[in-house]
């Protein structure tokens, strides 16, 4: 598929050296086309490194070959990332000062356009309006995150993470989507999800935890709310800015994790939920008040003993709340490693009769796999089917899609209001 990946002048342009390689990667040819604000931020030679094409932001360079129609005319697909406030507006009035409005206004195929600003210049009139002249038009305007903007400023207006971005482009275009139910299958829904993982403190200073970054969790809230559900995401420990349309609650360690978890499960009206939080399974037995010292005395021992105890089992626990009942949907994921006693999917096979939830996310998790990457494949297990339906290697963005292709029929007919 051949890509324009526009960028205009932000300082969340570094983020689109991340969307290239990812487009790249999944092999298309994507041709970088810059504002000239956008290479005072990253050069050309980054551009042109990347995606492996000459990069050009005037429609006075290479004139023989009439750029400024050209690519638009031959894009299978258009990606800005990131569209400040100023590429919103002239977009909107149709402009065509440079080549990258330029090839906006001759494209005639998907147009993705994922917003990047300062929250009182995302949530000002003139750019509601030119958002919404926009769309309709036809044009995707992806909702930006909710995070640390430039500065010590935080709000909505934060860029999309990569794998969103790359996600809702080709869902634009309808790439791996022919048996993708409607975007609004999980309108009137309530779900919560689970993500990062938990922090077992053992002193002021010092924590037992793991290495998941929580993105593959804030990609299933984000396709979640996409697909209209009211998400409720409960976050242990992650530094990502919360995707747009979510409820945030935030939590540390395990017990608060269950807390938050079977205290929104508690009203009844919760239709799925989706433990992708690596939750641990132990704790210390006892938190030490004051930092735990070393020591170097006669006869002192050379490192503390930490007794463990057992925590709660979340998802069993949900699971025996059911009383029988279907709902909430409950979606479990395993983390394995494999050992001596069997590989991941015969593992994960194993956790599934022992958890009795409706679908098992199986995955390899080490160092260098699935904690912290944007890529991933996953192993999605029925109780009673013998095979897994196998996704990726692909984006977390992907992943978090097809756990809801598999979620969303199963949920059955919406209940009556009231």
């Amino acid at each position: 598929m051949r890509v324009v990946l526009g960028v205009a002048g932000g300082i969340a342009a570094y983020k689109a050296c991340s969307v290239l390689r990812l487009l790249t990667e999944a092999g298309h040819e994507v041709t970088v086309v810059p504002t000239a604000s956008a290479l005072r931020f990253v050069g050309a030679p980054t551009w042109e490194a990347l995606s492996g094409r000459s990069v050009a932001s005037s429609v006075w360079e290479d004139v023989p070959q009439v750029p400024h129609v050209r690519l638009g005319q031959q894009a299978d697909l258009v990606v800005v990332a990131p569209a400040t406030a100023d590429l919103l507006a002239r977009a909107a009035h149709g402009l065509a000062d440079d080549l990258l409005t330029s090839t906006l206004l001759t494209a005639r195929c998907p147009v993705v356009l994922a917003p990047a600003m300062h929250t009182e210049m995302w949530l000002h009139a003139a750019t509601a309006a030119n958002v919404e002249t926009l769309r309709a038009r036809g044009v995707h305007v992806v909702e930006p995150a909710s995070g640390r903007l430039t500065g010590a400023d935080t709000g909505p207006g934060r860029l999309p993470e990569p794998q969103d971005i790359v996600a809702a482009a080709l869902a634009a275009v309808g790439e791996g989507d022919q048996d993708r139910r409607e975007p609004g299958d999980l309108e009137g829904r309530h779900v919560v999800v689970t993500a990062g993982g938990t922090r077992e403190p053992l002193d002021p200073v010092r924590f037992l935890g793991n290495r998941s970054s929580g993105k593959q969790g804030y990609a299933i809230a984000a396709e979640a709310a996409a697909r209209g559900a009211r998400v409720s995401l409960v976050s242990a420990n992650v530094s990502l800015g919360a995707p747009a349309g979510c409820d945030v609650v935030e939590v540390g360690s395990a017990l608060e994790l269950q807390e938050a978890v079977e205290g929104l499960v508690r009203d009844r009206s919760v239709d799925a939920v989706v433990m992708a939080a690596a939750v641990a399974d132990f704790r210390p037995a006892a938190y030490a008040e004051s930092k735990i010292k070393k020591t170097h005395g006669t006869g002192e021992p050379d490192a503390p003993v930490i007794e463990l105890v057992r925590n709660p089992d979340v998802l069993a626990t949900l699971v025996a709340g059911r009383g029988g009942s279907p709902r909430p949907y409950l979606v479990g994921f395993a983390a394995e490693t494999g050992d001596a006693t069997g590989d991941v999917l015969s593992l994960a096979r194993a956790k599934l009769e022992r958890k009795g939830c409706d679908l098992l996310v199986a995955n390899e998790v080490g160092t260098d796999k699935t904690f912290g990457r944007d890529d991933t494949t996953v192993h999605l297990l029925h109780p009673g089917e013998a095979e897994a339906d196998t996704v990726g290697p692909t984006t977390k963005a992907l992943v978090a899609r097809a756990i809801w292709d598999h979620v969303a029929p199963a949920l059955g007919e919406r209940p009556e209001a009231g």
